[in-house]
C-alpha cells in the first residue's frame, strides 16, 4: 500500500508557483493533487503524488531550490493539531518528543528522532528526519521536509538556535549558497541521512507562552483520534535498534524497557513472530554496516562503533559472515560497480 501525507504539507505551493510564473492548476492536475485539498486539515494525498508535484514544479519552473523555498514560507501550522501540542510544550526537547510520538498523524511514513551526533562532537546531538514509508522521498521532498524542520525550530526558538550543520542524503539540487542561506549554517551532502546537528543544551530551552493544559488536551485528542499504523513487535524492535545502535544500550532489557514490557514477554512475542532479539539485532547491524561501508567514506573504526561492535576485528568477522568479503573489499567492489 502506498503511503500518504496530509495535503496541508503543500500549503503555499500554488502561490509560490504563480509567483514563479507557472500554472499551478495545471501542475496540480498533472500530479493528481486537488488544489482545494490544501485547505482541508484532514485531506490526504498519496506521498508519491506530492513528491512528483514538487519534482515537476522544480523542473518546469527551473527552480532547483523549490523545496527550500516552500519550507521558507510555511510555518508549523501545516502540522495541524500536532502544531498546538508542539507550540505549547515547555521545552524544545518536549516539543521534539511530541513530534516523535505523533508525526505519523501528519505523514504516516515520517519520523523524527534524537540520535547521536554523526561527527561525535561533544555537546552536539543529531535531530534526524527519516521516511520509513514504502515510497522513497524524492530529493525536493527531502529538502522541503528538513527545511521545514529547521524553520519550525527557528520559529519555536524565536531565532537562531546554534545549528552546527545540516545533512542531506543527496547531492545539492541548487547552488550550495541556496542551502546555506536557508539553514544559516554549513550544509553537507550525500550523507547517510537527513538531520540537523544542534547543541545538546538546545533541547532544554524553555518555550515562551507554553500552555501545559492545552498541550495535554491536544495530546489526548491525538491519542484518541489517530492510531499508529499497525506494526508488529519485530517492526518496533527493529526501529528501536536502528535508532539506538552505537549510541545507547541495545541489549534485550534496554529495548524491553523502551517498549514498557518485561524482557520475557518481549521474547515470547518475538518467538510468536518466528524470530528472536539476537536475529533482529544481527539484521540491523548487517543493514547499517552495509549502508555505512558502501555509501559513506567513514573510517572502518567509526563504522565499528556506529554498529555497536567492540573492535574493528569484530566488524571484519561480521562482514565476512554476512557477505563473504572484508569491509575494504565490500567498499571497493561497490564503488567499482557503481
Amino acid at each position: 500500500m502506498s503511503s500518504v501525507v496530509r495535503a496541508a504539507a503543500l500549503r503555499g505551493l500554488p502561490q509560490l508557483v504563480h509567483g514563479l510564473g507557472g500554472d499551478a492548476d495545471g501542475l496540480f492536475a498533472r500530479a493528481r493533487v486537488p488544489v482545494d485539498a490544501l485547505d482541508n486539515d484532514d485531506a490526504l494525498v498519496p506521498s508519491r503524488h506530492a513528491g512528483r508535484l514538487l519534482e515537476t514544479a522544480a523542473r518546469d519552473l527551473d527552480c532547483p531550490d523549490l523545496g527550500l523555498r516552500l519550507a521558507a514560507q510555511q510555518d508549523i501550522g501545516v502540522l495541524g493539531p500536532l502544531a498546538i501540542a508542539v507550540e505549547n510544550s515547555p521545552t524544545l526537547g518536549d516539543a521534539l518528543d511530541c513530534a516523535t510520538r505523533f508525526l505519523f498523524a501528519h505523514s504516516p511514513g515520517s519520523r523524527v528522532a534524537q540520535v547521536r551526533d554523526p561527527q561525535r562532537t561533544p555537546g552536539v546531538v543529531g535531530l534526524l528526519y527519516e521516511n520509513a514509508g514504502p515510497d522513497p522521498m524524492p530529493p525536493q521532498a527531502v529538502d522541503h521536509a528538513l527545511g521545514l524542520f529547521h524553520r519550525a525550530i527557528v520559529l519555536l526558538r524565536g531565532g537562531s538556535y546554534g545549528l552546527r550543520s545540516a545533512h542531506l542524503p543527496h547531492p545539492p539540487l541548487a547552488p550550495v549558497a541556496a542551502y546555506t542561506d536557508h539553514f544559516g549554517a554549513d550544509v553537507r551532502f550525500a550523507q547517510p541521512g537527513a538531520l540537523l546537528r544542534v547543541p545538546t543544551q538546545l533541547l532544554a530551552t524553555a518555550l515562551p507562552g507554553a500552555n501545559p493544559v492545552l498541550r495535554e488536551i491536544t495530546l489526548d485528542y491525538l491519542a484518541d483520534r489517530f492510531t499508529r499504523p499497525e506494526e508488529t513487535t519485530s517492526d518496533q524492535v527493529r526501529l528501536l535498534l536502528t535508532r539506538s545502535l552505537g549510541s545507547a544500550p541495545v541489549h534485550l532489557g534496554a529495548i524491553a524497557r523502551l517498549l514498557t514490557v518485561h524482557p520475557r514477554t518481549l521474547q515470547r512475542r518475538l518467538a510468536a513472530e518466528s524470530t528472536t532479539f539476537d536475529a533482529l539485532l544481527d539484521d540491523v547491524r548487517r543493514d547499517t554496516a552495509h549502508r555505512l561501508i558502501t555509501e559513506t567514506d567513514l573510517p572502518f573504526s567509526q563504522v565499528t562503533a556506529m554498529v555497536g561492535l567492540t573492535g574493528q576485528s569484530a566488524l571484519t568477522r561480521a562482514v565476512r559472515r554476512w557477505s563473504g568479503h572484508t569491509p575494504r573489499d565490500l567498499r571497493r567492489g561497490h564503488r567499482e560497480r557503481y
